[in-house]
């Protein structure tokens, strides 16, 4: 490789040295594969920070886009909805996850360190950081949809007149007063939770789903943990695996 005098990112050129020098075996053209986190504009708010990927940073995924989510101890993921599913993986801490179906049936479970939870599309749901908040990964089934795009409660809220709020409710318009002014995302909240008791009784199939309870499949490189549709349900548009490989050993060609 002949020498480079011009500016270098050293550090970044480590990160990935088969990009810099090639191998032999190259050949033709292959879209960006890869996109890092860290290469995203963050969003911050007084609960939290999120930041995504979807196909405007990484094109050829049309058909997943991801979020990167921090919630500070009780931190809150107001309740909302979305167009797209919603599957997700808690990667640090521990948070209690909120759900209400078409029907009225609840949903409440505490989500802990390599479980996953799945929503389906327009249904909502919040998110709320335990003690020691959390950190976790979304995915969402539709590459161009945006974690920004989310409709919130207190969205849907601001949009209606406080006397229409009143006679929805029946409560005094006086009771709208503290609403907050459009989209608010991730705002503090308290830890404490209690569940709610709905009339027409729980969802029929858990919205969560604990993977690192699952037996792992052994083999000699490693073992995996394979989560679809046969032990999780409701997760109707995202399967997934859990893969560890040992030291110096390969994940085959596949």
């Amino acid at each position: 490789m002949p020498p480079t005098p011009g500016p270098r990112d050293i550090l970044r050129d480590l990160e990935s040295p088969d990009m810099l020098v090639p191998p032999a075996t190259d050949a033709g053209l292959l879209p960006n594969l890869e996109f890092s986190f860290s290469d995203t504009s963050m969003v911050l708010r007084p609960g939290g920070w999120s930041r995504e990927i979807t196909a405007r940073e990484l094109p050829v995924a049309t058909t997943m886009a991801g979020v990167n989510i921090r919630l500070t101890p009780g931190g809150v993921r107001e309740v909302h909805w979305h167009i797209a599913s919603e599957w997700s993986y808690m990667l640090v801490g521990s948070a209690r996850v909120t759900a209400v179906d078409q029907r009225g049936r609840n949903f409440i479970a505490d989500i802990g360190p390599g479980d996953l939870w799945y929503f389906p599309r327009r249904l909502p749901h919040s998110i709320q950081g335990l003690k020691d908040g959390c950190e976790f990964l979304l995915l969402f089934d539709d590459g161009n949809f945006s974690d920004l795009n989310t409709f919130s409660l207190s969205d849907l809220f601001a949009h209606y007149p406080k006397d229409v709020l009143a006679a929805n409710f029946g409560v005094s318009a006086s009771n709208f007063n503290c609403l907050p002014s459009g989209h608010q995302g991730t705002v503090p909240g308290p830890l404490e939770s209690e569940a709610v008791q709905s009339p027409y009784g729980t969802v029929p199939q858990s919205f969560r789903h604990r993977l690192l309870a699952q037996k792992p499949v052994v083999t000699p490189v490693g073992s995996v943990r394979i989560v679809d549709t046969s032990n999780f349900p409701v997760a109707k548009t995202t399967a997934a695996a859990l893969v560890e490989i040992k030291p110096g050993a390969m994940r085959g060609i596949h």
